[in-house]
């Protein structure tokens, strides 16, 4: 069996193979089928069809699902998409992490299984804290949604506020993840795959790592500095979301005259010769720290 999922992408109403990924998920998951009806949840479903992880589920294979959407406009569309198809529940409701608002309580509205079959969570900001309150009910997997600027090896959380979007690493979500019982099995360029550990064994990942599983770093920009303080960028130089080129000139801390190699040494005999008795000055030490408090 073949442990690398992204090899099965594939878009039908998804945007980076998605629905080809979860198919296979469940092909190693349920061999054959359950013969059960299958559930499925989509927070930030939007219409219905652009960018769904689910719709195919739905369409071609029958499964029920709860899908949440909080804009009024995306909310009639998905009505119309899905309004009139048996198992489908559509809820026009703003997310929040805990009271009526919550997930609890809202899933609790519909007759989804405590323990059901997917959960396709994607808001653009808040997806650790919405996972982290959920309480009473455990998706066998969860497709989740990270920030794909931030590198594997940072840990951020974005704050816990309805109002930000900033969204939080892929790192920081594993480590919920496994809190939470589960297991990393792909990642592709936005989006992370996790199982219920007891269900982790069917997939014969031996190596689960980020390092090993995610390795797309289209959308990292990467700062590094110059001995004489210039910083410079690598790697994407475009704001994802806005579209616009980073400036690097706007990023520079010393400007001008000031950016320099500080223990650079002058070409000409005579300044370093001035250089060496400027520094026998007892005053010199006093020198330096002023110069110090100028430049902080």
């Amino acid at each position: 069996m073949s442990s690398d999922l992204l090899s099965f992408r594939r878009d039908v109403t998804s945007e980076h193979g998605e629905d080809g990924i979860i198919e296979r998920i469940f092909e190693i998951i349920t061999p054959g089928g359950s013969g059960e009806l299958q559930w499925c949840v989509d927070l930030g479903a939007l219409n219905g069809v652009h960018g769904s992880n689910v719709w195919t589920l739905i369409r071609n294979n029958g499964w029920k699902a709860v899908l949440i959407e909080a804009d009024i406009t995306q909310f009639e569309k998905l009505q119309k998409e899905f309004g009139d198809t048996k198992g489908v529940y559509c809820i026009n409701s703003y997310v929040s992490f805990e009271g009526e608002q919550s997930l609890d309580t809202i899933f609790a509205t519909t007759p989804l299984q405590k323990e059901f079959d997917l959960f396709s969570l994607d808001i653009d900001g808040n997806e650790y804290h919405l996972w982290e309150s959920l309480c009473r009910y455990r998706p066998k997997v969860m497709v989740v949604e990270f920030n794909p600027s931030i590198p594997n090896d940072i840990s951020f959380i974005q704050p816990r506020d309805m109002s930000v979007f900033q969204g939080s690493s892929l790192r920081s979500l594993t480590e919920l993840a496994k809190e939470k019982g589960y297991e990393l099995v792909a990642a592709n360029e936005v989006n992370a795959f996790f199982v219920v550990r007891e269900l982790f064994h069917l997939f014969n990942i031996s190596d689960n790592s980020l390092e090993t599983l995610h390795t797309d770093k289209s959308y990292q920009t990467r700062l590094y500095q110059l001995y004489d303080g210039t910083l410079c960028l690598a790697g994407n130089t475009r704001l994802i979301w806005h579209g616009k080129h980073i400036d690097m000139s706007k990023l520079q801390v010393l400007h001008g005259r000031a950016r320099h190699y500080p223990a650079r040494i002058a070409s000409r005999r005579s300044v370093r010769m001035l250089k060496y008795y400027v520094r026998k000055l007892p005053l010199y030490p006093w020198l330096m720290r002023i110069k110090r408090w100028l430049t902080e």
